[in-house]
């Protein structure tokens, strides 16, 4: 499949638009730390909200989803659907601690929370261990999907594609800053929303599919369209269900799905206007991410099935393609090459849009690590405003030279999303607690992340190669994260805690209710508003119900079962007008 004028038309548009876009905010963005970041914390919380939306829905995003249904079912799914738990949680709870703190980067987190040597040491080790290596493998992961799509739809080789995308996405990201990915990720969201919309339109009105009730009725998808996994088969409705909503949401440090939030979440929330934007920034992201997005994927996806039943009938229609890459992911791709000519243009700039979205803030994000949290913390911290938005630059191109080299030794979306999980395992719980105990310390941190390290590696490496049977994903997970939490609580309580006076300028400074911090500080010298526990933790629950329930509703709608369908709207509905009732009790300035 190649693409005509027209397409090339459609795709030389977007690309104009994006560099516009990129050109316009350049000067603005060059001027300081807080503009090439934080766009001067100025931007509207729906702005912030769809930018999220739009780095999440990257290209490999469908890829993984499309293995994810192809190899177990739609219920396959609930490996990170159960993650809309976590960021309901942050929605209520962190957010507006976040932004309280006033920091530029989460990083500086650790040197208003913890004091001595060893919170600068865990500051600028974590500035490299997450702002290069976790996300140098995110953008690998994302430049694999995008090779994939490119040797399908353009005919390029793995190099050409990683060469080509990596190159147009630094020029603008490098240039403008939080201000030019944001905007150009509100276009890119809306093209990529059109882009997956008609391609699941398309996919259902091939002949072999035979639009909505062909496709159910089929017998190579019949088995594969339920919500829920088989509760017969214990083993896959742990590994699928029960643990994920029991004990991944809480325990993983997963990018886009902190638990508490961080990385770019925490970045969106710290570049909002106040603490009430920041709630609304995570609480629109949260509702597009998992209530609204995925059932295009899922319908292409299962037309897939149908037209492609296993790896031998991808490889065969696509002979060019590295055998090394055909795996299920790739089956979305190959769904695209049955757009007419203009919509596959479309198509293709939406995914282009998808792509670039996601690298451009990983990019952002990585180089405001390496400035302010290892560069200007540690190497030059007296430099202008000038120097280090220059340094951001440069580090935006090391960053992306790292992950194009990464990217050509990966194989498969879900690969790498099981390789993050099992090196967060464990690390969750520290995260949501280190706001509310005043216990916890550098230590605690700096010992989750060296076990969780450690056990993902002996499972990758060392288990097998002693000659244990090999424990399963779900396994390893769990035990991952029950080492990893015993030896974390151990060393806390054998570690002297944080001097008194940080703790007590961190609790002045954000304010955290709960007993947690009694007997530590001095807990009636922050001004307090009127913020409500209860209410709080009764818009988590709300929340939570209106994605689940619009997600249900909308798939059995899909599936032509329309009772349950409206029932869950109505229930989403219903949740959703309580919950912003709710809202203003939660407490936020």
């Amino acid at each position: 499949m190649r693409l005509n004028s027209w397409d090339w038309i459609v795709l030389a548009l977007y690309a104009v638009l994006c560099i516009a876009i990129g050109l316009a905010v350049t000067r603005r963005a060059g001027q300081g730390r807080y503009e090439f970041f934080l766009s001067g914390r100025r931007l509207s919380w729906w702005l912030l909200g769809v930018s999220l939306v739009a780095t999440t829905f990257s290209t490999d995003t469908p890829n993984l989803v499309t293995d994810l249904v192809r190899t177990g079912g739609v219920s396959q799914n609930w490996v990170w659907w159960a993650f809309a738990v976590t960021g309901m949680c942050t929605v209520f709870f962190y957010a507006k601690l976040w932004r309280r703190s006033a920091a530029l980067t989460d990083i500086a987190f650790y040197e208003l929370r913890y004091s001595g040597k060893p919170a600068a040491f865990l500051r600028g080790f974590r500035a490299i261990y997450l702002g290069v290596f976790f996300n140098v493998m995110i953008m690998a992961s994302v430049n694999l999907s995008a090779t994939k799509i490119a040797g399908v739809l353009l005919g390029w080789d793995r190099h050409t594609a990683v060469v080509v995308g990596g190159a147009v996405t630094v020029l603008y990201a490098a240039s403008s800053g939080l201000s030019g990915v944001v905007l150009t990720d509100f276009v890119q969201f809306t093209l990529a929303m059109v882009g997956s919309v008609t391609a699941a339109v398309v996919a259902l009105g091939l002949p072999e599919v035979g639009g909505l009730s062909g496709l159910f009725a089929h017998p190579a998808v019949v088995g594969r369209l339920s919500l829920l996994p088989d509760f017969s088969d214990w083993s896959t409705a742990a590994a699928v269900l029960i643990v994920p909503l029991a004990v991944q949401w809480w325990s993983t440090w997963y990018p886009g799905a902190e638990p508490g939030g961080g990385g770019y979440v925490a970045q969106r929330m710290l570049a909002a206007r106040n603490e009430r934007e920041a709630m609304r920034t995570t609480l629109l992201f949260n509702l597009l991410h998992y209530a609204v997005r995925p059932w295009p994927w899922i319908l292409v996806a299962l037309a897939s099935l149908v037209v492609y039943p296993d790896l031998a009938s991808i490889a065969a229609r696509f002979p060019h393609i590295d055998r090394a890459i055909v795996r299920h992911d790739l089956a979305y791709s190959a769904m695209l090459v049955y757009l007419p000519h203009g919509l596959l243009g479309l198509m293709v700039a939406s995914l282009a849009a998808a792509y670039m979205s996601t690298i451009s803030t990983h990019l952002n994000w990585g180089a405001s690590y390496a400035v302010e949290d290892c560069y200007r913390r540690f190497v030059a911290p007296d430099r202008d405003e000038r120097h280090y938005v220059l340094v951001g630059r440069a580090a935006t191109v090391v960053l992306i030279a790292l992950a194009s080299v990464l990217s050509l030794w990966l194989e498969n979306a879900y690969q790498t999303f099981q390789i993050l999980l099992q090196i967060g395992a464990g690390t969750g719980l520290i995260f949501l607690l280190r706001w509310f105990w005043w216990r916890v310390n550098a230590w605690s941190e700096i010992a989750g992340m060296v076990i969780s390290f450690a056990v993902a590696l002996y499972f990758q490496f060392v288990h097998r190669a002693l000659g244990f049977a090999p424990f399963t994903p779900t396994l390893q997970l769990v035990a991952g994260v029950a080492v990893t939490t015993v030896v974390w609580l151990a060393v806390t309580f054998a570690t002297r805690p944080t001097d008194r006076a940080t703790l007590q300028a961190f609790y002045d400074r954000i304010r955290p209710v709960g007993p947690g911090w009694s007997g530590a500080v001095n807990t009636q010298s922050a001004r307090r508003g009127g913020e409500s526990v209860t209410a709080a933790f009764l818009c988590w629950f709300l929340g939570c119900a209106v994605i689940y329930a619009a997600l249900f509703g909308t798939g059995y709608l899909l599936y032509g079962k329309a009772l349950p369908g409206i029932a869950c709207l109505a229930a989403a509905g219903g949740a959703a007008w309580w919950l912003f009732r709710l809202v203003p009790l939660v407490g936020f300035e």
